[in-house]
């Protein structure tokens, strides 16, 4: 195979791994409720990234290691606002 077709179909595959969680966190953070996300699903996403890191390490597979990482940072952020919104504006329950 092309390594320049296979480099292409990588990065695609990397970029939209990484933004899938952008819709989701744009979502909670607007609405500051996170009650519909799943904090398992999260957890295990979570973990499955940290994993697929850390394989990318072990491996010096770099391609791996750097997108999976930014994926992970991206739905990291889903599961800190899942615990922050996880019932609704803590700060509007306050006014």
């Amino acid at each position: 195979m092309n390594d320049l077709v296979a480099n292409i179909v990588g990065s695609a595959a990397a970029i939209c791994s990484i933004t899938s969680f952008a819709p989701q966190g744009i979502k909670i953070w607007k609405e500051r409720d996170a009650s519909s996300v799943s904090l398992k699903t999260y957890s295990l996403t979570v973990t499955c990234f940290i994993l697929w890191v850390g394989y990318g390490v072990m491996t010096q597979a770099w391609p791996v290691t750097v997108s999976n990482s930014f994926a992970l940072v991206m739905a990291s952020g889903v599961l800190f606002m899942k615990w922050r919104f996880r019932d609704g504006d803590p700060e509007s329950k306050d006014a």
